[in-house]
This record gives C-alpha cells, structure tokens and sequence, in this order.
C-alpha cells in the first residue's frame, strides 16, 4: 500500500503544478509587465529631439522591478494597485515625485556627450478597468549639440524592456530595437539616413517574437499546452505544432502587410474560444481525430493575426520587413519550443508513456485550461 501511494505521489504531485501554473495564467495575464514602446523624432533644424513612450507608468512609479512578470509578484503590489486607481491628475502628481528618477535612468547621448533631457509632458488616460494596465505617455524633451551626427538611446534595466523606433525617411527606412537587460541601441543617424544591418534586426525581432510567447503570451502559452496534453507521442505533438506554425505565419504576414485585417475585438475571444476547444477535445478523445490538424491549423491562423497585431504595435524598419517579420516568426516558434520542453520535462518524460496518464494528468489539465480559456472568453466578450 505505501509502495502504490509513493509512486502514485510524485504524478499527483507534478499534475497538481500543472493546475496551479494553467489557474494561475488569467491573474498574469491581467496584470503582467509589457514592454514600453518608444517613437524619437528628430526636429528639422537637427537641434532637439523628443522621445515619446508610451509605459504602464503605475509599474514605474510602484518601481514594481523588471524582475517581475506580473505586479502581482512584487513587495511593491499595494503600492502599484493603489497608484493604478488614482484618477489622471491625482497620478500625475505622484509621476512628478518620480520624473528625476526617471531621467537618470534614461541614457541619451549624441558624440559621446550626455544630452540634456526634461519632460514636456505627461498624458494619463481616465481609470478604467483597475485589473488591467494603464498604458500612459510620457514625453522628453532635450537638445543636441552643434555638429551632433548621431543619438544613442538607453534604458536601465531596472526600467524592463522597450521597444525604441524611429519615423521612416525619405528612403523608406527607418530604425526600430527591441532593448533589454540595460541595452543600448547602435547610433541612431540624425540627418535620418539609418544603417541598421538585416542581421541587427533579426536577431533584435527574435528577442521580440520570444518575449511575445514566454512570458507575455499567456493565452497562445495555454493552447500549446492545451495541444501537448493530448498525447505525449512525438508524431501527433508534431503534426500539430507543423500545422499551427504554418497556419499563424501565414496570418501573420499577411496582417502585417495589411492584406489581411481582423478587429482586435473578434481575434481576442475567438483565440480563447480555440482554446476552450482544445481542451475540451483532449477531455472527450484519447487520440488525436482525424480533424484535429484542420482545426488547429484553422485556429492557428487566428493566433496569427493576434502576432500580427503586436508585431504592428511594435513597428518594423520599412526597409527590413521582411528580415524583422522572419525574426519575429523565429523567437514565437522558440518560445513555443520553449513552452514544450517544460512540459516534456515536468510531465511528459516520466509520466507520458503511464497508464494513468490521461485520468490522472491529461483531463485534469485541460479542464483547467478550458476553464480559464472560457474565463477569457467571457471577459472579452462581455467585459
């Protein structure tokens, strides 16, 4: 008896973490930290700059940390849900406690000299639904020097991940960076003649397609869960995984390049509706049907428009879409990689060839997940 319930403890154990990781994912989801985006124009006498960035300022303010996925996470957490139902002048108040820090924090320099850097203003929209983020837009303001040729842009760490791009010139071209970790960006032209390389954006767009997935991704993270649970066998983890990548890069060239446009109001709940739908078929069939390829393809191409959205709130260099696009297409299907192997690793290694597996891991699991995928649904429906 003890033999039985000691070899059955260490499955219970790891379909128990499973449980709470799935209903865990709608509370990061609601409050998680995304990167801030960055648009530098440069005025057309080459004396000054601005920088516009548009950030969940709360986080900020909160100093939540970088090392956080979701506010939640962090000491600070009262401090930010309390900032984050403060009315627009009431937060601006507590910003302007917080705008040297700010500033510090920022590297702007041209030549190799420190600009100068003040705000000129602050926009923060009315309180809105207090679980979800505030997205504010701050704006600096400096000038360059005399002679100044180029500008190097810096966010500290502490600060998390931005996205930095600048307006496209007369050549179609124009720069965009995914920074993180302290990074800075190769010198940015002033005259506006950028000279970022193909391979600089790929690399950067690889970052950026990761990043999209684990660990801001939640609902796309939840369906490829949803698609490992079925069967741990490779064949029909692969001929799944095969048919969603091709379906969602399909979408997601074709939204980028403006040929195909979905409301982000009909993507969102249909993306959580096919996940409620592939959990709900891990519950009902043992193996994989003979239209399960379809369908996940079918709901693959949903999951596409949803990365073309983000990857079109993020910006490409136009002279490098394509690059920056196979960039993106590459970290999603790393991080989606990524999400397998934890699995793999957790469950399906020492448990997937089990019995047990189905009743004690597989349907537990995706009852999980089709109750957080209709949660979702619901929300963005109705809420």
């Amino acid at each position: 008896m003890v033999t039985m319930f000691s070899s059955l403890r260490l499955p219970f154990l790891s379909c128990q973490a499973l449980l709470l990781l799935v209903m865990f994912i709608p509370s990061v989801h609601s409050h998680e930290i995304r990167p801030a985006i960055a648009e530098l124009i440069f005025s057309d006498s080459g004396e000054s700059y601005e920088l516009s960035i548009e950030l969940n300022l709360e986080a900020l303010v909160a100093e939540v940390g970088s090392d956080h996925e979701d506010t939640d996470e962090s000491a600070n957490a009262s401090e930010y849900n309390r900032l984050r139902s403060l009315t627009p002048i009431e937060m601006a108040q507590e910003f302007r406690k917080f705008e040297s820090t700010l500033l510090s924090k920022l590297t702007l320099r041209s030549n190799g000299i420190d600009l100068s850097r003040q705000i000129k203003e602050t926009i923060i929209p009315p309180v809105g639904d207090i679980d979800l983020p505030r997205d504010s837009v701050v704006t600096v303001t400096g000038d360059l020097f005399p002679g100044s040729t180029d500008l190097i842009f810096g966010w500290d760490t502490s600060l998390g991940s931005i996205v930095i791009r600048t307006a496209v010139d007369d050549n179609g071209d124009g720069y965009s960076a995914f920074l993180q970790n302290g990074d800075l960006t190769e010198p940015i032209s002033i005259t506006g003649a950028q000279s970022q390389s193909g391979w600089s954006v790929f690399l950067n767009y690889i970052a950026v397609g990761f990043e999209h997935i684990v660990p801001l991704g939640m609902d796309h993270i939840l369906f490829v869960i949803g698609l490992f649970l079925l069967s741990t066998r490779l064949k029909p983890l692969l001929v799944q995984i095969t048919s969603f990548t091709l379906a969602h890069t399909i979408t997601l060239a074709l939204g980028l390049f403006g040929v195909l446009v979905v409301p982000a109001s009909l993507v969102e709940p249909l993306i959580a509706i096919s996940i409620v739908y592939v959990a709900v078929e891990n519950i009902l069939f043992s193996r994989m049907t003979k239209w399960r390829p379809v369908l996940v393809f079918a709901f693959g191409l949903l999951h596409g428009l949803g990365f073309a959205g983000v990857l079109s709130e993020f910006g490409l260099p136009q002279g490098q879409y394509v690059v920056g696009l196979l960039g993106f297409n590459l970290g999603v299907e790393f991080g989606q990689l990524a999400i397998i192997a934890v699995c793999f690793t957790l469950v399906g290694y020492w448990f997937g060839q089990k019995a047990w597996y189905r009743k004690a891991i597989a349907i537990p699991g995706s009852l999980a997940i089709a109750a957080v995928g209709a949660y979702w649904a619901i929300e963005r429906i109705f809420l």
